[in-house]
């Protein structure tokens, strides 16, 4: 790179001795030669560097933004630590990976653990015995290394955008005296969300090639555990709802649905029909999101796809777990596809967006509210809306991106040193319809493109070499997504 250096430099030069002392020379060449000077600056540039830039430019505040946004109903403290070392610190060996829905035991935890790390890919699981997850929590907690952070999908939305000064935030979950310590002071929580103690949840996290026995792990992520009873019947559900009318909030902010899984089937059906109701008595000229999360029950994101979840909000955020979940859930567009192999192919996770948009989404002859969905990828993102709902969302894409790299890197700008590109230089929009072939240009990283009234908007991720920290990075994303959107008065 820095031979490419030196020749830009010597050309510059070159180009300034033929300004000065050649005034006669023809308009045109001097022209030539400037135009072959910037090509050669924006060559000898890092691919990075030229993304980052492109971003920067992208990024623009949207005309009309939020002022109040509320935000429910999971909340808790995340414990973070390695993984390995919690599992050497119970006593347990390396092993066999194995998935399980539900944590039975310890045992169960490191196979799930194991299971999940060989495939470098994120996890979260409900753990059934209080009194040996009270033991792990302990053992956790005391850990020297451990960090306490604060938790649960709603409350990590709602940290992300009180960063925002001109933003007030309205919480509403299980906030016990150790979370309300951590959350930012323009985060409001009513008196009917405080409770005497926090709802912990683990948080095992494994580096890129990092090693336990037999197992290595293709990249940088976490598994999540807890024994988590408030989140899990959504307790705070009611309480949220009725705390609109007061807070009057120009957006909802939605998520802990997933943690239900550790209730009864019948526990679950009703809370999710109680969930619909409350969610009818919103008022429809106010925006809701849902956050999904990692999910292993298929009646239960099916009925949240079906029983009027989906066609009550406006906005999803999903990441690539959850979108092949849900597909395989409702016998979607590749639902035979058993799990990602490396980067998930992007024309076949643009047919799966395209098909929940076209199944559960607005259309002429369909009563729906969803109109817009934030997928995120390791590598890249895509946002998705149905046209003439949403604005900005160029802005909105780059800016959840351009949030990704920062915050796994923990810097307060992009480190074109610490990231790199992950995401294909070239890919297709489909593979079941006839596919538009995209080469991806780091000086226009944002690519868009439109299939039946739907518009795609990609941008690929510079991924942090050495991840400080995966936790709540997809709802950091989804935030900052929908801090640069905005919706159209209808």
């Amino acid at each position: 790179m820095w031979q490419k250096s030196v020749c830009v430099g010597l050309l510059a030069l070159a180009v300034g001795y033929l300004c000065l002392l050649g005034p006669e020379l023809p308009q045109s060449a001097l022209q030539h030669l400037s135009a072959s000077l910037l090509g050669g600056l924006r060559r000898a540039r890092s691919l990075e560097g030229r993304m980052v830039a492109a971003w920067q430019a992208a990024i623009v505040r949207p005309a009309r933004r939020w002022a109040r946004v509320a935000v429910g109903v999971n909340a808790c403290v995340d414990v973070v630590l390695s993984g390995v070392k919690l599992l050497e610190a119970l006593g347990l060996d390396p092993g066999d990976g194995k998935n399980h829905a539900v944590l039975n035991s310890r045992q169960d935890l490191k196979e799930a653990f194991t299971y999940f790390m060989q495939k470098g890919a994120a996890a979260e699981r409900f753990f059934s015995d209080a009194e040996s997850f009270h033991h792990i929590a302990q053992t956790a907690s005391e850990y020297p290394d451990a960090q306490l952070y604060v938790g649960g999908n709603a409350a990590l939305i709602g940290q992300k955008l009180a960063a925002n000064p001109d933003l007030k935030i309205l919480l509403c979950g299980p906030v016990g005296p150790k979370l309300h310590e951590l959350l930012d002071d323009n985060v409001v929580v009513p008196p009917e969300s405080m409770q005497e103690r926090d709802e912990f949840h683990l948080i095992l996290e494994y580096q890129a090639g990092e090693e336990w026995g037999q197992v290595k792990a293709p990249s940088a992520n976490r598994f999540i555990f807890s024994h988590d009873v408030s989140n899990g019947a959504l307790n705070m559900l009611e309480v949220f709802v009725s705390s609109l009318d007061e807070f009057q909030p120009d957006l909802v902010v939605l998520s802990g649905l997933h943690m239900m899984e550790g209730q009864s089937k019948e526990m679950r059906q009703r809370r999710l029909m109680e969930a619909v109701a409350s969610l009818s008595d919103i008022p429809t000229d106010i925006p809701i999101h849902l956050e999904l999360a990692s999910m292993t029950d298929e009646d239960l994101m099916s009925n949240i796809m079906h029983q009027q979840v989906f066609p009550l909000v406006n906005s999803i955020g999903l990441n690539e777990q959850e979108l092949l979940f849900l597909t395989q859930s409702a016998s979607g567009p590749h639902a035979s596809l058993a799990s990602w192999n490396g980067v998930p192919d992007v024309g076949v996770v643009s047919d799966i967006l395209f098909w929940i948009l076209k199944e559960h989404g607005r259309t002429t002859d369909r009563v729906s509210d969803l109109t817009r969905i934030h997928f995120h990828t390791l590598a890249y993102h895509i946002l998705v809306t149905v046209d003439g709902y949403w604005d900005n969302q160029i802005a909105a894409v780059a800016a959840g991106a351009r949030a990704a790299g920062m915050q796994a890197c923990a810097t307060e700008t992009i480190d074109t040193s610490k990231v790199f590109l992950k995401a294909p230089l070239e890919f297709v929009t489909s593979k079941t319809e006839a596919p538009s072939k995209i080469s991806l240009n780091p000086d226009e990283p944002i690519v868009r493109w439109h299939r039946e009234g739907i518009s795609f908007h990609f941008t690929p991720v510079l991924v942090c070499k050495d991840p400080v920290r995966t936790v709540g990075l997809g709802d950091a994303i989804s935030a900052e997504g929908l801090l640069y959107s905005e919706v159209y008065l209808q």
